[in-house]
């Protein structure tokens, strides 16, 4: 007799998406969701990126465009229709208006009778990012880095399977900053935020909230430059937490990141055959 295997869990699958409205982005997770897609990844639109409703005239031609518009609790609710927040994983791509989108996503999830403590995803939330590299930011660096370590503070305390921030170094290097500049400014934008975090929780809690923060890399053309990098940011961020913030647990100072291909080696022609 043989003992019956345990079956793994699925992969987190997500796929980045939003468009035109509320209601139309809702049919497509959920009709993505019973393909077996088993998380969520939003798109928001550029008026919502940067705090603009979508009847202001600044938003006039963006709306809907590379995302989807959600200006108050009732696009938030309309998004998740019909999607039990409490069982799901989210990622949302949102910086400048990160605190009052999660704060909708919380609220939208209250009202489905979720337990707010058991809610899982990630806000993106790298307000400096924005002020470096997309220009899509609202407020300059100082008030911005209040408002990560606001968001950090506030999922360590309330929503603490949350990830509270994705240290964006992949818009770096599509502003123009070598792979060497993108792993150096990205590592001070972290120890920015980690500066700032450290005096408000628990001297014994802060290697848990450490563990929470992740990357989001480039991958450009330069192979064996990019390959160096990578080691570059894996050990340099062991190092500056054990070494800066003390940080003793080993999982605690994993690097732990998501790599996208650099928009600037591709073309935007894609011919079906190439030859050469």
């Amino acid at each position: 007799m043989t003992d019956t295997p345990t079956r793994d869990r699925p992969w987190l699958i997500r796929t980045y998406a939003g468009h035109s409205t509320a209601t139309a982005s809702n049919a497509l997770y959920r009709a993505n969701l019973a393909k077996g897609q088993t998380g969520l990844s939003v798109a928001f639109d550029l008026p919502t990126q940067t705090g603009y409703d979508s009847d202001h005239i600044l938003a006039r031609g963006e709306v809907g465009k590379v995302g989807v518009p959600v200006c108050h609790l009732g696009d938030m609710r309309t998004l998740f229709d019909q999607i039990p927040l409490e069982q799901m994983n989210t990622s949302m791509t949102i910086n400048a208006t990160a605190p009052w989108l999660l704060a909708l996503y919380i609220a939208t999830a209250e009202e489905q009778g979720a337990d707010v403590s058991k809610l899982q995803g990630t806000v993106q939330n790298d307000l400096i990012k924005e002020y470096l590299s997309r220009g899509t930011y609202i407020c300059p660096p100082k008030p911005s880095l209040k408002m990560i370590a606001d968001v950090a503070e506030y999922c360590y305390s309330t929503v603490p399977k949350w990830n509270p921030m994705n240290v964006c170094s992949y818009h770096l290097q599509e502003a123009g900053a070598t792979p060497e500049q993108e792993l150096a400014f990205a590592l001070a934008t972290a120890q920015a935020v980690l500066d700032t975090l450290k005096p408000r929780v628990p001297a014994e809690d802060f290697g848990p909230m450490v563990a929470r923060i992740s990357f989001f890399v480039n991958a450009g053309i330069r192979f064996v430059t990019e390959m160096c990098k990578m080691r570059a940011f894996v050990e340099l961020w062991d190092e500056i937490c054990q070494e800066r913030y003390g940080v003793e647990n080993p999982k605690h100072r994993r690097f732990r990141y998501g790599v996208q291909v650099n928009s600037l080696g591709l073309t935007e022609q894609q011919p079906e055959n190439n030859v050469y």
